[in-house]
């Protein structure tokens, strides 16, 4: 089990390099945040879009772009399908957002001729490391699914299963967070979460270990799950925490890392190859984190 990012960055490295298809390469932030994972030696890139801009803005921030190579493509829809095009022909291992927005590139991904469809839907899994814990913890969804049902749970677990495996977690443990830890019919996401519990335990749900509903205390802390009298392989040790909705997601996410202090990765998963799609508003670590994710990501996809 990969207990924090250094290790992260530390088996990435061993695991790659893997290349990186970027879209809309002229964006600044990512190509800052994929020259200093070239530097770490967890990939190396094809940088698609303008290539005027790219070769200035690259000169601007000192980064050698003879390193690189590039696509030229100005118009951003088109970029975003031929950075794709890179991975659904084998040319990259995973796709990353640069200077486009987020619909554009996920429409690429989601194209029935060059697009990385598997039948699955897209959700973000969040990768965190959080003071005071010995383990990592894994977030679904906080992003991009707002208000999954039964079978849009059951597919999201089905999605950050192999994120959990690619952080060498067999037989991760997947805590459905809820606001209690009894099923009241007036509290739906109750009972969506003890039904998962029942198709795990009937092998609907495979290849994990799924507990709920487990309030979030219960679900991270044994004290927790002791007191209350909780008793269940998932109480108080998960490895992935699955969220009822993303206001919820979003919340927990944003708690983590902003009161909790936590350090952090994202990455979107369902496609047949990872999609890292980074915020202005992270921070260069979680980009390179995030990036990091993706490699091993990739390389659980495409290794094994």
């Amino acid at each position: 089990m990969i207990r924090n990012f250094d290790e992260v960055l530390e088996i990435a490295r061993k695991r790659g390099p893997k290349k990186v298809a970027l879209a809309c390469a002229e964006d600044v932030d990512a190509l800052k945040a994929i020259n200093e994972a070239k530097k770490t030696g967890i990939v190396e890139a094809i940088l698609v879009g303008d290539e005027e801009k790219i070769k200035a803005n690259a000169k601007a921030e000192n980064i050698d772009i003879t390193q690189y190579e590039i696509v030229h493509e100005g118009d951003m829809v088109e970029a975003s399908r031929k950075a794709v095009e890179l991975v659904s022909t084998g040319k990259a291992h995973m796709v990353m957002k640069g200077l486009v927005d987020t619909s554009i590139i996920l429409k690429a991904v989601l194209d029935k001729e060059i697009g990385l469809r598997t039948g699955n839907p897209l959700s973000h899994v969040a990768l965190f490391q959080v003071p005071g814990f010995d383990k990592m913890h894994l977030v679904t969804d906080a992003a991009m699914t707002i208000a999954p049902d039964l079978e849009g749970k059951k597919a999201l677990i089905n999605n950050v299963v192999p994120v959990a495996n690619a952080l060498d977690i067999q037989m991760p443990k997947v805590a459905v967070i809820c606001a209690k830890e009894k099923a009241n019919p007036k509290m739906p996401d109750t009972m969506d979460a003890q039904a998962l519990q029942e198709m795990n335990e009937k092998g609907e749900i495979k290849d994990c270990i799924v507990g709920g509903p487990l309030a979030l205390d219960n679900a991270v802390s044994k004290k927790a799950a002791e007191i209350k009298g909780i008793d269940h392989p998932v109480a108080g040790d998960a490895d992935i925490l699955l969220t009822g909705d993303i206001e919820a997601g979003n919340v927990l996410y944003k708690s983590m890392i902003y009161f909790g202090q936590a350090k952090n990765a994202g990455v979107i998963v369902g496609a047949k190859a990872p999609i890292v799609l980074t915020s202005r508003a992270d921070s260069d670590e979680a980009k390179l984190y995030s990036i990091a994710l993706g490699v091993l990501c990739a390389a659980e996809f495409f290794d094994k």
